[in-house]
């Protein structure tokens, strides 16, 4: 995307940014003008993805996160706050998916740790990062909340039954909270992207299962990262002031609704 001011002055917390589709948002609301928190429960891709960012020039700040653990996120917003000021959008992208890996298997296989790990990334974490930095927003009367969700949660997809109950919560979760903050300046959407390269260094098999996708989309093409780009940064901006409590499906046409 190229360099703009959509987000001149703004403040971002990207979950889950040092890798693939969550570095991407970094790098698209960085170049749109906006300070950027890479919250990441990887230190060092936390770390490496603000230097780069930097080295573009943008004010960026790497921070291990788990935000599963609401002291951990807790001192990840007052570290924010503490060097930017105030915190305007966030983008709930951390997620039991690629860089955290998940078992993909019937339901009488899956462990009940493996489920309560799934809804406690998936979905707790959403809900702490939401709770810790809605506050400001409301004294500030602005901000942007985008919650990464997935077409599956609008489909079906067999032996993952946990992660697409996870993800279907975020739909839930994103109305719900639009309606509670609405009054305040605030907006919630969503965002369901279909099946993503976005691994760092994605095997074959990762590349099949993707390739897999392209048949059942209207543009028949593999989905990269840059496809969901443009959609995270109209919802960070003044463009979408108007627009809450919605989901976005960003799939090549896989799922219309």
């Amino acid at each position: 995307m190229n360099a703009g001011s959509r987000l001149s002055g703004r403040v971002a917390i990207v979950t889950g940014g040092g890798h693939g589709i969550g570095r991407a948002y970094c790098h698209a609301l960085a170049s749109q003008g906006a300070g950027l928190v890479v919250a990441e429960i990887d230190a060092e891709a936390a770390r490496k993805t603000a230097e780069d960012l930097m080295e573009f020039g943008h004010d960026a700040l790497g921070i291990s996160t788990d935000v599963s653990l609401a002291d951990s996120v807790g001192e990840m917003v007052a570290r924010a706050t503490e060097h930017f000021g105030h915190v305007d959008v966030l983008v709930n992208n951390a997620a039991v998916f690629a860089s955290v890996p998940m078992s993909r298997t019937p339901i009488e296989d899956i462990s009940v740790d493996e489920w309560d790990r799934m809804m406690a990334v998936n979905l707790r974490g959403m809900f702490l990062v939401s709770r810790a930095v809605v506050p400001g927003m409301k004294e500030r009367r602005w901000g942007r909340i985008i919650n990464i969700s997935s077409g599956r949660a609008l489909s079906n997809s067999a032996n993952s039954i946990h992660y697409v109950t996870s993800k279907a919560g975020v739909l839930g979760f994103t109305r719900t909270l639009a309606r509670e903050v609405g009054a305040f300046g605030i907006t919630v959407n969503a965002i369901a992207p279909g099946s993503t390269l976005s691994e760092d260094n994605p095997s074959d098999e990762i590349i099949q299962m993707r390739s897999n996708r392209v048949e059942a989309r209207a543009i028949p093409r593999l989905q990269v990262p840059e496809d969901l780009i443009g959609a995270v940064v109209f919802f960070a901006s003044d463009d979408a002031a108007f627009i809450t409590g919605q989901t976005l499906v960003v799939d090549g046409g896989a799922t219309m609704h």
